[in-house]
């Protein structure tokens, strides 16, 4: 029989994978999934660099590559490059993308309250961090992977 920290470890994948279908089908109404509209959030607050984006997002540059494939294709981003550095690239938003951007933070907020209703949101949220930090310490440190050079 498992016990209390399987279980919870199981109800938090299985939290993190309804989460997202609802979000999902909230941001369906504006033809976006939860990832798109959380790029664009971040790209509007400022980050636009794809290994940042991944970082904030949880997904690999790769990802982030076919978020920003898709968006670009519903113009609103567009891929730029960074002066100086002729392989590098930031995602801007287009003037589609920056109309959009003040529809979603609604939709995360009205979806967040519902996920708290009934329990202290305070205390979930610091004993969720503290969950997340114990997890980012069984990673391996990206620093130490081998190189391919």
């Amino acid at each position: 029989m498992p016990g209390p920290a399987v279980r919870a470890s199981s109800l938090i994948v299985r939290l993190a994978r309804d989460l997202r279908t609802v979000l999902d089908q909230h941001f369906a109404e504006l033809g976006l999934t939860s990832q798109q509209a959380g790029l664009l959030i971040h790209v509007f607050t400022g980050q636009s660099g794809p290994k940042g984006l991944a970082d904030l997002l949880g997904i690999d540059t790769a990802s982030v590559s076919r978020l920003v494939d898709r968006l670009e294709a519903k113009d609103l981003v567009r891929r730029a490059a960074v002066p100086g550095d002729r392989r590098a690239i930031v995602v801007e938003l287009t003037p589609e993308g920056v109309a959009l951007v003040p529809k979603l933070p609604p939709i995360f907020e009205a979806v967040g309250k519902q996920l708290v209703r009934g329990v202290d949101a305070k205390a979930t949220a610091a004993a969720l961090a503290t969950m997340l930090g114990n997890v980012h310490a069984l990673l391996p440190d990206p620093d130490d992977a081998p190189r391919r050079d």
